[in-house]
């Protein structure tokens, strides 16, 4: 799962050694990243891995952090709620692929009922 927060990207999934385990691991590409939502967690940075930091938390944790995220949320537009500047460009192109993929499902699917 990735989840996106104004101060976060991170990747979530199960850990290949147990996944259906207590824990799960926590990626992100930026440092500091994982600490915003997962304070107390043990960060390794891993040269060699394409999501350069990560820990593993409990599914507990992850659950309390997501859901008090979503129950702390206040803002309307996303984009808005993102103060550093430096994350505005990748969000984008995120927001813009996505929303690219949505045109051309709807075209796909006005074709259909031709």
């Amino acid at each position: 799962m990735w989840f996106f927060t104004s101060k976060s990207f991170l990747s979530v999934v199960a850990d290949k050694e147990n996944p259906t385990g207590d824990c799960l691991l926590v990626r992100s590409r930026i440092a500091g990243d994982i600490e915003e939502l997962f304070p107390d967690a043990n960060v390794m940075e891993t040269c060699n891995a394409d999501y350069r930091f990560r820990a593993w938390v409990s599914r507990e944790k992850v659950n309390n952090a997501i859901s008090e995220y979503v129950q702390n949320l206040d803002y309307i537009n996303f984009k808005n709620s993102v103060e550093d500047q430096a994350r505005i460009r990748p969000l984008m192109r995120v927001w813009s692929t996505m929303y690219e993929h949505q045109e051309a499902q709807l075209n796909a699917r006005s074709r259909d009922f031709i």
